[in-house]
């Protein structure tokens, strides 16, 4: 697949085992910006010890309001090796995390799956988390099953032109409902153990932005529809302007409270209950005016 780099929904075909890099601009090692115990993630990730994150330095996406915009875009990192990979691996089981989060790991599969070989060998055995904006390829999720324990895409975007706007990539949403549907063939819906702590399953994540063009109701009835009422979903509300976003005129302010509301309203009006926080009340302190 390296040979002809088809990992993502970009399919870019470019020979990154000769040295050739596509959109993003990963060769042939993969590289990582930061690893250690997370306590920001979802609930059932986190537990008590923290997740065990490892963030992997570009993307295959463009998001112009991208919060991490110095590791996905700038390339803010450093080339590991196999071992080196597993080591850190095994770093974080040692720590206590709960979990391993892969965060951005579409375009390094490969490198993580061998990296992932020698950990196994060396004693790794928690749970596997897939983090990813999910803009995947079905040739490369069908790799994963019986690897992943956890899914955790986003759904972006429910247009098409929105995501090539925001995001330079087209076809999202027929990608990534694609590949919400085989993530969630291959491991179902989450499964929390008696500490609260995610043990298997399906988790999607959904950015709320301005002027409603994340498209919730599109997405809410799809993953209701056509995927489970029983979907655990954390509907987001930190969004604000960052990085090149000050420039994009629907994405240049932060969202608005009653937007936020409506985000929520609309997925339990759908039956979906499983949401990450409690917003009954509402907290207003998550949205900035």
């Amino acid at each position: 697949m390296l040979e002809e780099c088809r990992l993502c929904g970009r399919q870019c075909g470019v020979n990154r085992l000769a040295g050739e890099s596509g959109k993003c601009r990963i060769t042939n090692q993969a590289v990582v910006s930061s690893y250690g115990p997370h306590f920001g993630e979802e609930a059932p990730l986190v537990g008590m010890h923290g997740s065990g994150t490892i963030f992997f330095t570009y993307c295959n996406l463009r998001c112009v309001f991208c919060q991490n915009y110095t590791i996905s875009q700038l390339g803010e990192g450093h080339e590991v090796s196999r071992e080196e990979l597993a080591r850190i691996k095994l770093s974080l089981q040692a720590g206590g995390c709960h979990n391993i989060n892969l965060v951005s790991p579409t375009h390094v599969v490969p490198y993580i799956l061998d990296a992932l070989e020698l950990a196994a060998s060396m004693g790794l055995y928690l749970p596997l988390v897939y983090n990813t904006g999910g803009y995947d390829s079905l040739e490369t999720l069908k790799l994963l099953d019986g690897i992943v324990d956890i899914y955790m895409p986003d759904m972006k975007y429910a247009d098409e032109k929105t995501a090539e706007q925001l995001s330079g990539i087209k076809n999202y949403p027929e990608v990534n409902r694609a590949a919400i549907k085989e993530m969630h063939r291959q491991v179902g819906d989450l499964q929390i153990n008696q500490q609260g702590v995610a043990q298997r399953g399906l988790l999607v994540r959904h950015l709320v932005l301005p002027n409603q063009l994340a498209g919730t109701q599109e997405i809410v009835r799809f993953l209701a529809q056509e995927v489970s009422t029983h979907t655990y979903v954390n509907i987001m509300a930190q969004y604000r302007p960052s990085y090149k976003a000050h420039n994009v005129p629907p994405v240049s302010r932060p969202l608005l409270r009653e937007e936020f509301t409506e985000a929520i309203e609309l997925a339990r009006q759908q039956g979906l209950d499983r949401l990450d926080k409690d917003y009954s009340p509402l907290p207003f302190r998550l949205i900035v005016r």
